[in-house]
């Protein structure tokens, strides 16, 4: 795509920019079907007018906001020259990035186009990929990192994508084996209260892990690669006293471990292991009086050498884009009213 001058002067502090789309690429590739990308583009540049005729786009307006139209469209081409679709949601991040480097708000290292072609899984015809700077970077630090924490909200994609590598560094013979882990806080660890056999006891806590396990994998694999212990999944309590050698360790919900039980978890790591540690600092379900050990661990670990934390936000969500305004409105609340979750701190189900 290129721009190219006309012969029309636009108005003084305006600008004006004509995009050829390549004849290989179709226009609803770059339009979406019914003109849904473009729908999104013009409700996202409102200061530039933008025209379709032919393969031709041109753009008018205020001159910052037409050069980013015209970044937007080089970024969403070089997207499309992968074979990967646009889609609404790819358009909305790649608008938001190309603001936050614009903007000062990001050292802009990386571009749209890098991540959204950034593919970490293949499997069962969908691809595995970072949708966000943020995700993007947080896959990198993994593979630049013996320990990386991903703390952020719900849907931000920290647990997907870590067991995302977690198979890709299985099927790439990095390591042996995947350790999946959780704190079953709401049984406070005490499984045997629970009726049925151990599987029944743990597998609601652990369900999660099985999900996403299933979208990675074929499924008729999976009890194969558990029963000869490529892959386990187990409560953290089950942790204690092992030193986990050539290894990918998943601890998830780590909001919900004691300061005593994220001391013991990093110190179980071996030699030739990896471990990864996600968790949302805002929904502790620890009991009143006990510290989150994912909160503590940032005062104590934060700088030090092959550990790396990678903080997400609401703009990183993937789930509905309902759930990031969710987390935003809460945020607000919290900060206007002194609560956490919409609790207040001094009540009965108190958060720490």
């Amino acid at each position: 795509m290129t721009q190219t001058p006309t012969a029309h002067t636009p108005a003084q502090g305006h600008a004006r920019a004509q995009f050829t789309v390549p004849a290989q690429h179709p226009m609803v590739t770059v339009l979406g079907s019914g003109d849904s990308l473009l729908r999104v583009i013009e409700k996202a540049f409102p200061a530039a007018d933008i025209h379709v005729r032919g393969n031709e786009i041109n753009a008018v307006g205020d001159a910052g906001e037409v050069a980013l139209v015209q970044r937007l469209f080089d970024e969403m081409m070089l997207v499309l020259r992968t074979g990967q679709p646009m889609t609404e949601d790819a358009v909305e991040r790649s608008i938001a990035m190309l603001r936050a480097s614009e903007n000062g708000e990001s050292d802009g290292q990386e571009t749209p186009a890098e991540v959204l072609t950034q593919n970490i899984l293949s499997s069962r015809g969908r691809t595995i990929r970072p949708k966000t700077l943020n995700q993007k970077r947080y896959v990198d630090a993994i593979d630049t990192h013996t320990i990386v924490f991903g703390i952020g909200p719900a849907g931000t994609g920290k647990t997907y994508l870590a067991m995302a590598k977690a198979v890709q560094a299985l099927q790439a013979k990095q390591v042996n084996r995947i350790i999946l882990t959780r704190p079953a806080v709401e049984a406070g660890e005490r499984l045997g209260f629970l009726p049925g056999t151990l599987y029944e006891k743990i597998d609601p806590y652990l369900r999660p892990l099985y999900d996403a396990l299933h979208d990675m994998l074929d499924p008729d694999s999976i009890p194969k690669l558990m029963a000869s212990g490529t892959i386990e999944v187990a409560p953290l309590a089950y942790m204690r006293g092992r030193t986990l050698n050539d290894a990918f360790i998943i601890l998830d919900e780590a909001q919900n471990t004691s300061a005593e039980q994220m001391k013991m978890f990093l110190t179980r790591l071996g030699f030739e292991s990896k471990i990864v540690i996600t968790g949302d600092v805002t929904q502790v379900d620890l009991p009143s009086g006990t510290k989150s050990g994912l909160r503590q661990v940032q005062d104590i670990l934060e700088g030090l050498d092959d550990v790396h934390f990678s903080r997400l936000t609401s703009s990183d969500v993937v789930r509905h884009r309902l759930v990031g305004r969710i987390v935003d409105a809460y945020e607000k609340y919290d900060s206007e009213n002194g609560t956490e979750n919409g609790t207040h701190k001094g009540g009965r189900n108190k958060r720490k």
